[in-house]
């Protein structure tokens, strides 16, 4: 699961001139102990946390990461794309931004 924030986080750095990498990965890591500590993607199956970790890794990197994560919420509900289970990712976005208090 830390792969795609450290990865997320490489790729703001090179995006943004003003970011740190050692500090985005030591923040997106953070994020990712905590989203795992929290159990915030435990109710999804092994497909949708793949698609789920890598649309939040994503989404904290946007400079508006809590106003991202709550539009992918409210989006995978009326376009699931190819997750199983549209619900249980949308409760996973909103508890993982609960959880980081975005």
């Amino acid at each position: 699961m830390l792969a795609p924030f450290l990865a997320a986080a490489e790729a703001a750095a090179k995006a943004r001139p003003e970011v740190d990498v050692e500090l985005a990965r030591e923040l997106l890591a953070e994020a990712a102990t905590m989203l795992h500590n929290g159990l915030a993607l435990d109710g999804l199956d092994e497909h949708d946390t793949v698609i789920v970790v890598d649309a939040l890794a994503a989404d904290l990197v946007a400079r508006d990461p809590g106003t991202a994560v709550r539009a992918r919420a409210e989006a995978t509900l009326t376009e699931p794309g190819a997750l199983h289970d549209a619900e249980a990712a949308w409760a996973a976005y909103l508890t993982a931004a609960s959880i980081l208090q975005l």
